[in-house]
């Protein structure tokens, strides 16, 4: 079994607790189903939030899907002249027998247009 690390962004429409919980839920679930990994798969995991975020830790919302024995920590993303605000980030590291190269990166929402490179990417849209 390998370690390897899975990168992970979303973008928030505004800086609400329930709104940061829903969509770091949906990141890592997306992440967890992209790639066929359970909790138990996973290391440890590093959230990154833009500094205009700050209704609630993204970590509590890995938490809340059964997290609560992997390490988890959370930090700042640099402030970057022209960066995407809104955006929480994570980084990752488990254990899979999936090669690298078949690794799913998951981008959502605006977030989607950090790395079309690197990932397949979904660009969820709430109808409300």
């Amino acid at each position: 079994m390998a370690t390897r690390a899975i990168r992970g962004a979303t973008q928030l429409d505004e800086d609400t607790r329930e709104h940061m919980l829903d969509r770091v839920a949906e990141m890592v679930t997306d992440v967890m189903e992209a790639n066929g990994l359970t909790v138990d798969d996973f290391i440890s995991v590093i959230f990154t939030a833009t500094s205009d975020l700050v209704s609630e830790f993204p970590a509590y919302a890995a938490r809340r899907l059964g997290f609560g024995e992997v390490p988890l920590i959370c930090a700042r993303e640099l402030e970057i002249a022209g960066s995407m605000p809104r955006c929480v980030r994570m980084l990752a590291h488990v254990e899979t027998d999936t090669a690298r190269a078949d690794i799913t990166h998951v981008y959502l929402h605006g977030a989607a247009n950090l790395r079309r490179d690197l990932t397949r990417t979904r660009d969820v849209r709430d109808d409300g």
